[in-house]
């Protein structure tokens, strides 16, 4: 009988957490202060990760003011950098309002709004997922974007 090896836990090397209104300012706000932090942490405004990153940040949080606001209640951008990945997670108030992908040939019309927003953010991420408070108070939309070579960087 052969001993499970220890599951190995993935090394985290910074942080970043803020909440914003749930409007269209708020939103702006964290996509501009994301790519602030991602350049902290060494990916330069112009570089592919740094853009992915803050490209998935502004598509969840436009996401969160339009589809999860509640009237009182901020949303939650968190980041997490690990040696290979960054983690984005938006949570929201409405965790009764789970995110539907749709598929390019479900969108009928050039002008339809909403459905977009997820393919880019499929498009750009390793993975993504939702996962809803029980009690249902918020969801968090999370989604991993690929750190080339396992980058580690400085900052805070």
């Amino acid at each position: 009988m052969s001993a499970k090896p220890p599951t190995q836990v993935p090394v985290t090397l910074g942080t970043f957490t803020q909440l914003y209104s749930s409007t269209p300012r708020g939103a702006r706000l964290a996509r501009r202060l994301v790519a602030n932090r991602m350049d902290v942490w060494g990916f330069g405004y112009d570089g592919e990760v740094s853009e992915a990153v803050t490209l998935v940040v502004a598509e969840l949080a436009a996401n969160a003011v339009r589809h999860g606001r509640v009237s009182g209640r901020d949303f939650r951008v968190r980041l997490v950098l690990r040696e290979d990945v960054v983690r984005v997670e938006v949570a929201d108030g409405r965790a009764d309002r789970l995110p539907e992908l749709k598929e390019p040939s479900e969108l009928s019309e050039p002008s339809e709004e909403g459905g977009r927003g997820l393919l880019i953010v499929v498009a750009l991420a390793e993975r993504w997922g939702v996962e809803a408070r029980e009690d249902g108070t918020y969801k968090t939309v999370w989604a991993e974007v690929a750190v080339p070579n396992g980058r580690r960087v400085g900052g805070s």
